[in-house]
């Protein structure tokens, strides 16, 4: 059955499109999905893992000339970015998981993207090959040496057909600039340099230089133990080569301008949300912490997640949001359990739509909030099993905190803390979101 794209409120009608990924309960911690990012066309999605893969999946020519248009895409590429490593002088394992993957923009018929774990940062190229070259001189086509006196005529070689090959191959490995974990890659929009950032420290890279990084900012304190907060996300501004912004777990939002200092210690902006003392509570640095800080893509506003709620920053205002949106309210009630069980600490992530109209970011249960600036309406969706069917039109989902509970609605003490969507990535133009649940990737379209 088909739908029109939107209900009668002028909300997207969202539907199933595809899920990748085993759907059998047993799940390996190598399996679960780390991070998700779309390229910049949206033709190609890569997925990182904690066993350090990365999966490439490719949009369906078919789907996408298709009327109505769906959001199919087949596995395209999947290679081993990362290995586990053991750092011998601090006695710590260093683990293969993905933090991070972002994409460069196409210059040629490769692809190039950047993959990190905690320590090192890679640069990959996916090529395609489709023809090889036969009739050599030197070599038989089994790859050994001929006998030069057997060599009696001289052949032209040729280039013949054969069956596409995918090839990932690390271009360059950018390794030994960080002590803590590096929780955030961004590149540039002049396409030559790249951020990485980790707790304490921002390091701003050339993608042709390996052997050195210059550091732009370091608020690690001359005594650690005057440490007072930590920097969770930064980014590059999309368009000005030269700002960048990063959040902290004290809740603030820094906007450096490289051109006015090379160490941005001073940030030009600072952006922060006075507290509401009525809301004052042991665990309110806790959750005013930031887990994720994404400029829109008009590079007008930004979007910060903590972990109750989204806000919209305008970028020429710094004392308070322009908008707030609660993702689960509801918790509130609940921090005491989730410091205990560690849910508090959950790192969730957030993205814009392609228009910078809606704002997409996870919750628990498997659920994921979509929120349409323009309406101001949410959606509470789940990516669950029951609906992999294609065109299943998504049913918006309740969460009730009351002793009475509807027929359609989920009470909060039945949720589950262990099904937790931290990772989504909403497609560069049009409604196409993907969504990782543990170890599945969720592909949603609107419904057309």
């Amino acid at each position: 059955m088909d739908c029109v794209e939107t209900s009668s409120n002028g909300d997207i009608q969202w539907c199933f499109s595809q899920v990748k990924g085993t759907l059998e309960d047993d799940v390996t911690e190598a399996d679960i999905i780390s991070c998700v990012e779309f390229n910049h066309d949206g033709d190609l999605l890569a997925t990182g893992d904690k066993g350090g893969r990365v999966v490439i999946f490719q949009r369906d020519p078919v789907s996408k000339n298709s009327i109505p248009r769906r959001g199919e895409y087949n596995v395209y590429s999947t290679f081993q970015s990362h290995e586990p490593e053991f750092d011998y002088l601090k006695s710590l394992e260093i683990e293969e998981k993905i933090n991070k993957i972002r994409w460069l923009k196409r210059k040629n018929p490769a692809h190039f993207l950047l993959s990190t774990n905690d320590k090192t940062i890679k640069l990959w190229k996916v090529s395609e090959r489709d023809k090889r070259v036969e009739g050599y001189n030197t070599k038989e086509e089994n790859g050994t040496i001929r006998d030069p006196a057997c060599i009696t005529s001289l052949r032209v070689p040729t280039i013949k057909p054969m069956e596409l090959m995918v090839e990932a191959s690390p271009r360059r490995i950018f390794a030994n600039a960080h002590t803590y974990h590096i929780n955030s890659i961004s590149v540039n929009s002049d396409q030559e340099t790249y951020l990485s950032a980790d707790d304490l420290r921002i390091n701003l890279w050339h993608l042709e230089i390996t052997d050195q990084s210059f550091n732009i900012v370091d608020i690690k304190p001359t005594n650690m133990e005057e440490l007072t907060e930590v920097i969770t996300a930064a980014e590059f501004h999309p368009a000005e080569c030269n700002v960048l912004v990063y959040s902290s777990s004290k809740g603030t939002i820094r906007l450096c301008d490289m051109r006015s200092a090379a160490l941005c210690d001073q940030h030009s902006k600072l952006f922060e949300e006075p507290e509401d003392p009525t809301n004052r509570s042991f665990f309110s640095e806790i959750i005013s912490s930031i887990s994720d800080v994404k400029l829109s893509n008009s590079g007008t506003y930004m979007i910060s997640r903590d972990y109750l709620s989204v806000k919209v920053w305008d970028l020429r205002m710094e004392t308070k949001p322009i908008e707030c949106y609660p993702v689960h309210e509801y918790l509130r009630s609940k921090l005491c359990s989730l410091y205990e069980n560690d849910c508090i600490f959950d790192k969730f992530e957030c993205c814009w739509s392609g228009n910078d109209s809606a704002i997409m970011t996870g919750s628990y249960n498997n659920f994921f909030r979509v929120f349409d600036r323009t309406t101001k309406r949410d959606l509470t969706l789940e990516a669950a099993r029951d609906i992999a069917k294609p065109k299943t039109l998504l049913k918006p989902r309740k969460v009730c905190t009351g002793g009475k509970r509807k027929k359609d609605e989920i009470s909060v003490d039945c949720l589950d803390f262990n099904k937790k969507i931290l990772h989504t990535a909403w497609h560069p133009s049009e409604n196409v979101v993907a969504v990782a649940a543990t170890n599945n990737l969720f592909l949603f379209q609107d419904k057309l």
